[in-house]
């Protein structure tokens, strides 16, 4: 089994910051992509920060030079820090694997619980 587990969200005022943090446990041989996504009341789900398969990093235009995405690659985890953060940031953030469980297994998607970011304004 694998687990993502998301912490760090919570209620901010407008220009705050939060981290989110996402630790990826269980049986794991290698991660290929982690990363963030989120989800506002009544629109599709987006990508917001995520480390691709090739170890670069992709941001939301709506996030670049606000949000930076970090790794701990011994704890497979990923952290979100977020600043200058805006009412429309508002979402529930979902953490994301792509990840092999064994040398044989075929790359498989994952994804956390999310977790409530609120900024008021």
């Amino acid at each position: 089994q694998v687990q993502l587990v998301e912490s760090g969200g919570g209620l901010v005022q407008a220009g705050e910051s939060l981290r989110l943090s996402c630790a990826a446990s269980g049986n794991i041989f290698s991660i290929n992509a982690m990363g963030w996504y989120r989800q506002a009341p009544g629109k599709q789900r987006e990508l917001v920060a995520v480390f691709t398969g090739g170890g670069s990093t992709n941001y939301a235009d709506s996030v670049k030079g606000r949000f930076t995405i970090s790794r701990d690659n011994a704890k497979n985890t990923v952290y979100l820090q977020m600043n200058s953060l805006k009412p429309e940031d508002t979402a529930v953030y979902y953490c994301n694997a792509k990840l092999k469980r064994t040398t044989s297994d075929p790359l498989r998607n994952y994804w956390g619980q999310g977790t409530q970011v609120t900024v008021s304004s």
